[in-house]
């Protein structure tokens, strides 16, 4: 199954994306042959910035992204998005990639199951 998840809000503030991230691991986790795509725009972008120090016992946006990167999982982010927060490629999570909304309609319609958060 290919399962795409779109996330939009910021990385805290709101618990949407570390609900979606957690969501998307434990799809990665269940099935090995599973599909699974998260798709930051908007504010969610800041989700991929590397070096996120967050206090102990709260969650971490960049740990959880890396958790679903070495399950197979694919992490796109919208590059209008990027530009717009002055976010660039060396910013990025390692295993992250730039993309576009060409890529996100491809994956849309690619996908059997699309999550938005």
């Amino acid at each position: 199954m290919k399962t795409l998840f779109i996330l939009n809000d910021p990385p805290y503030g709101s618990e949407r994306g570390y609900n979606a991230l957690r969501l998307a691991h434990a799809l990665l986790k269940a099935d090995s042959t599973a599909e699974t795509t998260v798709f930051l725009m908007a504010d969610a972008v800041v989700s991929a910035r590397k070096g996120q120090k967050t206090p102990d016992g709260y969650y971490n946006m960049e740990r959880m992204i890396k958790r679903v990167t070495l399950g197979n999982g694919r992490v796109l982010l919208c590059g209008t998005c990027m530009d717009a927060r002055g976010m660039t490629d060396e910013d990025m999570i390692d295993g992250c990639q730039r993309s576009t909304m060409p890529e996100l309609a491809a994956e849309t319609i690619a996908a059997n199951k699309v999550l938005i958060f």
